[in-house]
């Protein structure tokens, strides 16, 4: 942080506050419904989150852990985003049997595929516990603070009467200043029932990642699945269709522009009330270590999926994955800078302080802490990417946890059986020839990037690509932990149990094992030398930060707070609306089924368009799925404050009705995670009209329709 801009926040107008202009991500039982009155909704705060009666709540599930979906028929019908489902749509997909790219579509219940381990997890409540949690906390620091809040928090679990099937958690919000319990209920029977092919489902992949005009049917749909009392049950073909309290109507109403529009779900994580000097490091040093790692990893990787059908199979999920969070963060530190989100937080920290002398304090503090953490956060982020990236190097990560917890007397039975399912499942999609590029190419970034107190003795001889790429692969080929050798006369890649039947064979074995040894050296230096001192000022932050929400809050009084994005469902809303994100660039709110044929190009991994919908478009055989234009509406944008998470949430209209499936945001908005932007920051969905004229026209699944309740 430079001094200009420590001074700058007692120079600048005090007067300077955040206008709020619908953002937020409000939990459910906290709405400012005069608000949302105001902007055109219809339906009351009590419609949408009444743990008392079937509400809008009841339609919507956060899906296996990491997505949302809603409940769209009285038969347990599941929508989410087809990159939500794409894992399970690849576990079913073979080389013979492509149901990636040829999509699938359950003909009729019997049909349907089931998905071990997948869950969705419903809100049955939530309750402010804050007085109970935070009792007895008054005065005391880490780490007596931490194990009390977590006795308060066993306690109250305890006091709660709840059934086999229901748990709940407590969340802490605005750092620690409050904390909420959720009641959830799992259900663990959920099946495919139909997704279009990748080239309607993932239509633009990378290229149009995060970007608008978007024209993508990112959705996939499943089916919950319930024991004969319609409560959770573990698979079973007995299992039949859940009966939900609440499902959402479905809406082909045409949409125009300033429409109230509100999304409900799980956003994942996002840090509004971070003092300028920590968006400061993101922006320029954080962000830019993560990028770079992950771009060099990807490119590595498109290469081989271009040319090899098998690998693009294998690695299309973990692609995608990579993908994502590589755009946005290109994206956030654009729309960081584009959006000055530096100097609003100077100006805002300088009116907290003409309001309340107390804050220099604690922001003098936290600029000296985020100053001194700085190399230490910078190997950080480079040395978690490179582990993360490397897969090698991240399986070899996995051996290093499993001998250590031997060693430990930890590794019981069940742990075991955990590991092994965890491995069997890793080596089915991973290339340890192409992965050698990759860590041999990261191991090269990793000594150019990082400063020399942070590297192990040696480690120079790494500093360049060419070489390296040989040398790793050499270590690959005599490898265990990559399959290409034995040991207990099995490879762990295909058979784990014969591999692990000698269990102190496997590990005097993977102690000498070149990847082995050379993953240790990288850990532990990085273990002696930034991570102590990272986490140390890291747990000096976060006592500062919670210190530093709790005098925003205190001070501003105008300003209207909404907790962070912790995983926990809430609500969002705004209106429908294009934007202008660059001076003479104007994007209008709606795209079209005539973008995706301006955009197609035959055979290309991203634009290619499957003739069926080309027949489609050229008859303009669209049924009642066309809107105004004459055309099918694909998707649309709005200015709902959407982040991870949120991808599969239900966008409802003014009367609580489906009008479309989140699934992205625009570019130029990515910062939004750090500093929502109205003029810049927009959430991209598909259009439910798109939806049903997939399913009925293109995939000839119209009993799936018949299902829903339609509203035109």
């Amino acid at each position: 942080m430079t001094k200009k801009i420590l001074l700058s926040v007692f120079l600048l107008p005090a007067a300077m506050a955040f206008a709020q202009q619908y953002g937020g991500m409000w939990i459910p039982t906290e709405l400012n419904e005069k608000e949302m009155k105001d902007l055109g909704m219809k339906i009351s705060a009590k419609d949408i989150f009444n743990p008392q009666k079937p509400s809008i709540k009841d339609a919507v599930v956060q899906f296996n852990g990491g997505c949302t979906a809603e409940i769209i028929s009285p038969k347990g019908l599941l929508l989410t985003n087809h990159h939500c489902g794409f894992g399970q749509i690849q576990a079913h997909s073979t080389v013979q049997n492509d149901l990636l790219s040829n999509g699938f579509w359950a003909k009729n219940t019997e049909g349907e595929l089931p998905n071990p381990g997948v869950k969705v997890d419903f809100i049955v409540d939530i309750k402010d516990v804050s007085d109970q949690i935070l009792e007895g906390t008054d005065n005391l620091t880490e780490p007596e603070l931490t194990k009390k809040i977590n006795n308060n928090i066993e306690v109250y679990k305890n006091s709660q009467k709840i059934e086999s099937y229901q748990s709940i958690l407590v969340k802490p919000m605005y750092y620690g200043n409050k904390y909420y319990a959720y009641t959830t209920e799992t259900y663990k029977d959920i099946r495919l029932v139909g997704a279009p092919p990748q080239s309607i489902g993932k239509f633009g992949s990378d290229t149009d990642n995060w970007v608008w005009p978007r024209h993508t049917g990112d959705f996939s749909m499943f089916r919950i699945y319930a024991g004969k009392d319609n409560k959770p049950a573990e698979y079973s073909k007995d299992n039949v269709p859940y009966v939900p309290k609440h499902y959402l109507p479905v809406s082909i109403k045409d949409k125009n522009e300033n429409d109230f529009t509100f999304v409900f779900g799980f956003p994942g994580k996002t840090t509004e009330y971070l003092p300028a000097v920590a968006v400061e490091k993101i922006m320029k040093e954080i962000d830019p270590a993560r990028i770079a790692v992950r771009d060099v990893a990807l490119k590595t990787l498109d290469e081989k999926m271009r040319v090899d059908n098998e690998t693009r199979i294998k690695y299309a999920s973990k692609y995608a994955s990579v993908a994502n969070y590589w755009k946005k963060w290109i994206g956030e530190v654009e729309g960081l800078k584009k959006s000055n989100a530096v100097e609003k937080k100077v100006m805002y920290e300088g009116s907290l302080v003409a309001k309340n002398p107390e804050i220099k304090t604690t922001l003098d503090q936290l600029n000296k802490f985020y100053n001194d953490q700085a190399p230490y956060a910078l190997n950080n982020a480079y040395y978690t990417e490179v582990i993360r990236n490397a897969e090698t190097l991240k399986l070899a990560g996995d051996y290093y946890d499993f001998i250590t917890s031997v060693e430990a007397g930890r590794m019981d039975e069940k742990e075991l059986a955990k590991l092994k399912t965890k491995l069997t499942s890793f080596y089915k999609d991973y290339s340890a020839e192409l992965d050698a590029k990759v860590t041999a190419k990261l191991l090269a970034l990793y000594v150019n990037k990082t400063a020399p107190q942070f590297l192990p003795a040696g480690f120079n001889k790494y500093k360049d690509e060419a070489p390296n790429i040989p040398v790793v692969e050499d270590m690959s080929k005599n490898s265990i932990i990559t399959g290409r050798t034995a040991v207990n006369g099995a490879a762990l890649n295909t058979d784990i149990e014969k591999a692990f039947s000698n269990q102190d064979k496997l590990i005097k074995t993977l102690k000498k094992d070149p990847i082995y040894q050379l993953y240790v050296s990288i850990r532990e230096t990085y273990m002696k030398t930034a991570d102590p001192q990272f986490t140390s000022m890291q747990t000096k932050i976060d006592a500062l930060q919670k210190k530093f929400m709790a005098q925003q809050m205190q001070t501003d009084k105008d300003r209207k707070f909404f907790p962070d994005a912790n995983s926990t469902l809430r609500v969002t809303y705004g209106k429908v609306k294009g934007s202008t994100p660059r001076d003479a660039v104007s994007y209008g709110y709606q795209t079209h089924l005539a973008g995706v044929m301006e955009k197609y190009v035959p055979g290309d991994y991203e634009f290619d368009v499957p003739k069926k919908l080309i027949d489609l478009y050229n008859k303009k055989d669209f049924g009642i799925y066309k809107d105004k234009t004459g055309d099918v509406p694909v998707g649309f944008t709005a200015t709902n404050h959407t982040t991870g998470g949120n991808s599969g949430s239900p966008a409802l209209d003014a009367n609580g009705n489906l009008v479309g499936l989140n699934f992205d945001r625009q570019w130029e908005g990515t910062m939004s995670d750090i500093n929502f932007d109205p003029r810049f920051s927009r959430n991209i969905m598909v259009d439910t009209k798109y939806i049903l004229f997939i399913i009925e026209k293109f995939a000839d699944s119209k009993w799936l329709v018949d299902e829903m309740k339609i509203i035109k």
